[in-house]
């Protein structure tokens, strides 16, 4: 699967949200056996992590934060939680009406990310 981001980030500094609304990164999510693959590519920056679920990883996130991650899977969610310096975020990637909805959460702080499907 191949989506499209198309809406704009909250609840970020001032710079990132910037250069972020002028990005339209791609989501490709590639699942081989038990494992999965989440790429995620702009002219920004690129990121990639492979995973089974269930199962604690080591991730190197976008912006360098080095974290615990685990994936699993909640009634049809992928929920991909990170964990570093006593500090937690979650990721919530969901399909709906065609589309791939990621809800990043930390704390208070709620941001909202729709992408569509690649043509």
């Amino acid at each position: 699967m191949s989506y499209i981001f198309i809406s704009s980030l909250a609840g970020v500094g001032f710079a990132t949200r910037q250069i972020a609304n002028l990005t339209k990164p791609t989501t490709i999510i590639e699942v081989d056996g038990d494992k999965i693959t989440i790429k995620t590519q702009s002219t920004f920056k690129s990121t990639e992590i492979s995973f089974k679920l269930g199962e604690e990883f080591d991730e190197t996130t976008a912006d360098d934060r080095h974290v615990k991650s685990i994936v699993t899977l909640d009634g049809g969610k992928l929920v991909h939680v990170q964990k570093w310096e006593g500090k937690e975020t979650s990721l919530v990637r969901e399909l709906k009406d065609g589309k791939l909805i990621l809800t990043l959460t930390m704390g208070n702080v709620i941001s909202t990310r729709t992408y569509q499907k690649a043509e």
